[in-house]
Parts: C-alpha cells; sequence; structure tokens
C-alpha cells in the first residue's frame, strides 16, 4: 500500500499524526499540490476529487477519505485504540469529531480559501473553480471563534477532548486550531483550557509527523 501525502497540506497532516501515534509506517508518495500534480490525469484516475490524502491498497482499491483511512488502520491495528473501544466510545468520539471538523476545520477553510490572493477560483479544494466569497470568509472567521471558545468550555472539565484519553479528535482539533492559523486566527490568551491543551498535544512526537 502507499499513501498519497503533501507534507504542507493541513488534511494529510491528520493520517500522519493518527499513524504516528500507532507507531506505523506506511511508503507515500508527495503530490505537488503548489504547482497542480492533482489534477493531472494520473492522480484523476487515482482520486477524481483531486485532493489529497489516498490511500492506495495492494489491489488498487483507494480510500480517499480521512476518517475512513483512519478507521481502516484503526481495525487492522486497534492498540493503541484512537476512534474508541466500545459502542459509547466510538459514537462520542465520532460526534465531537464531527463538531470539529463542521466549525474547526471547515470554518478555517472558508477563512483562508476565500481570503487568500493566491486561491482565487480555488476557493473551495478539488477540480471545479469556484470563486471566491468574501462573505464566507467573514463567516468563517466568526465560525472558528465559536469553535475555540466551546472547545475551551469543553476542556475546562476533560485532559483531552473526549475525556482522559487522547483520539482522533485532538488529533483533528489540533490541526484545526494550527491551520485556522493560517488565516491568522489563533485562540485568545484568556482561553486558558484551550491553550494547555494545544501545548500539550502540540509537545507530542507525533504533532511533527
Amino acid at each position: 500500500m502507499k499513501l498519497y501525502d503533501c507534507a504542507t497540506a493541513p488534511s494529510p497532516r491528520r493520517v500522519r499524526i493518527f499513524l504516528a501515534e500507532k507507531r506505523l509506517t506506511v511508503p507515500t508518495v508527495q503530490v505537488d499540490l503548489r504547482n497542480g500534480e492533482q489534477f493531472t490525469p494520473t492522480f484523476r484516475a487515482l482520486n477524481p476529487a483531486c485532493t489529497v490524502p489516498v490511500l492506495e491498497l495492494d489491489d488498487g482499491a483507494t480510500i480517499t477519505d480521512i476518517l475512513s483511512i483512519c478507521r481502516y488502520f484503526e481495525e487492522l491495528y486497534p492498540d493503541p485504540s484512537l476512534i474508541g473501544q466500545s459502542p459509547e466510545e466510538r459514537a462520542l468520539i465520532g460526534s465531537w469529531l464531527s463538531r470539529i471538523d463542521w466549525d474547526g476545520f471547515y470554518g478555517a477553510m472558508d477563512a483562508f480559501r476565500n481570503s487568500t490572493p493566491g486561491l482565487k477560483a480555488r476557493a473551495l479544494p478539488g477540480p471545479e473553480p469556484y470563486e471566491q466569497i468574501p462573505a464566507l470568509a467573514e463567516r468563517g472567521r466568526a465560525r472558528v471563534q465559536h469553535f475555540f471558545a466551546w472547545v475551551d468550555a469543553r476542556l475546562a472539565e476533560n485532559e483531552f477532548i473526549c475525556g482522559p484519553k487522547f483520539t482522533i479528535a485532538d488529533i483533528s482539533g489540533m490541526v484545526a486550531i494550527d491551520f485556522a492559523g493560517w488565516a491568522r486566527l489563533t485562540p485568545p490568551e484568556h482561553m486558558a483550557h484551550l491553550r494547555r491543551w494545544h501545548a500539550a498535544v502540540s509537545a507530542r512526537p507525533s504533532s511533527k509527523a
């Protein structure tokens, strides 16, 4: 198998951190997003959505969704558990993960991609040339501030987002916060719980993957 990656992109970083926490090494192929390699016929044959990450299995099947890739490795290598061991844990982690994606990651994406000059006609990842909408950038910034606030409140009573254990929700939350920094959005100084947690998860060796 091989993982199609881009070292500078936030989405495949979530998979790299997940694999690092599992102590797994997967051969990778770097895709040059800056120069449009994702739009070549060769890459489109792997993933018509023209995005990374892509996990290509030995039989040629491809998995193009971040969570599905992580679930695949969780099934193969259940220890340490990052997606939950019981139905309750999996449901709890899944619900927080969805919320992180919705307000955090996608909010940051709207803020960044709709305001960056170099991304004109690239307001959404993928093959379609969507134009930037400044109002969506403004709304994205508001969503990210909301994301900061509810994660800070959640962490007032929990070491990690889903309780006492580090999970995929913490991976996604950290990457979302770091991605928001691309749009010059950082957690306010008074959010001590969020800043404590972010410093702790950022200090894990996997965060450098």
